[in-house]
């Protein structure tokens, strides 16, 4: 493709269209990702037993894990939740062979889920567009090539206008917006899936009172960050606007974690001594807990949480 579009639909195709980044990579391969490590399946572990006993222990529990990846997560669970508890990855990649037998994998989630609904770094990838003020003080969508080359696109609907209005609002040429209504509507959607028990996203993001001038809008290829060039070859993500995704409850990853439990705290160092294998698996996990919990990194990640203990009435 040699023209421009809007970022939107530039996502959409370097991402999930045929032969898109997401339908042929595995994520562990680009980027570090809080899904990826044991000391926050342990957690997750924890808070899905908190679910299932919220609920009462009933006879089906899923835990359904959207945007899975190469599934690490609930290759984990897999040794951590009772055989009672069905695990789902929802994902476009085909299904890695070396998952567990009891992990199913699936296109499109389940259409009811009673359990654990979790989405982890799975809004930011949702497409969405970019608004920027032109030198007259309106709002356009801007364009992007298949190369990353920009213009200036059409003044945006009055739909986007609005939504910007509430939550993002941009005056002074030259400020963007990443417009986040398709990353709430998918999570509506996702959290109407939801008969009983908790739905989880877990993101970057920002509030509006410290929106990013300049946006977010960036890259990520070979573990390193690179610029949002949409041509398939890297993951093209934007941070989201939080406070507009509809939850029962919102926070940063760090204050959840540790009230699930993790603990960084340092093994003490007469364990390398008394039981070497011991002391370095705590250390291995302390360490992954600080990574999870720093305000400077994983632990800046938002939790979108919702809670439904009650089925609606037919």
């Amino acid at each position: 493709m040699t023209g421009f579009e809007r970022w939107g639909a530039a996502m959409a195709r370097a991402l999930y269209g045929p032969g898109g980044f997401y339908r042929r990579e595995l994520p562990g391969r680009h980027f570090a990702t809080s899904a990826q490590t044991p000391a926050f399946a342990g957690a997750i572990a924890t808070l899905a037993d908190q679910v299932d006993e919220g609920l009462g222990r009933p006879a089906g529990f899923t835990v359904v894990d959207v945007g899975a990846g190469g599934g690490e997560l609930l290759e984990r669970l897999s040794g951590l939740l009772d055989e009672r508890v069905r695990l789902v990855a929802v994902d476009l990649r085909p299904r890695p062979a070396y998952l567990p037998g009891r992990v199913e994998w699936l296109a499109e989630p389940p259409e009811r889920i009673e359990g654990l609904l979790i989405a982890c770094e799975l809004l930011d990838n949702v497409p969405c567009d970019v608004a920027v003020v032109d030198a007259r003080g309106r709002a356009r969508y801007e364009e992007v090539s298949a190369a990353g080359e920009t213009r200036l696109g059409d003044r945006v609907t009055k739909e986007d206008d609005a939504w910007l209005a509430e939550w993002w609002p941009i005056i002074s040429e030259g400020e963007r917006a990443e417009i986040g209504a398709p990353r709430e509507a998918l999570w509506r959607n996702l959290t109407a899936r939801l008969v009983r028990g908790t739905a989880l996203a877990i993101d970057y993001g920002h509030v509006r009172d410290d929106r990013p001038k300049a946006g977010t809008m960036t890259g990520f290829k070979d573990g390193r960050e690179t610029p949002p060039v949409p041509d398939g070859t890297r993951d093209v993500t934007a941070h989201v606007a939080v406070d507009a995704v509809a939850c029962d409850r919102l926070e940063p990853q760090r204050d959840a974690l540790l009230r699930l439990g993790l603990d960084a705290t340092l093994p003490p160092l007469p364990m390398a001594f008394q039981d070497p294998v011991g002391y370095a698996q705590a250390l291995a996990h302390a360490s992954a807990a600080a990574r999870l919990t720093d305000p400077a990194g994983l632990g800046a990640h938002w939790w979108l949480r919702t809670d439904r203990w009650v089925a609606p009435r037919r």
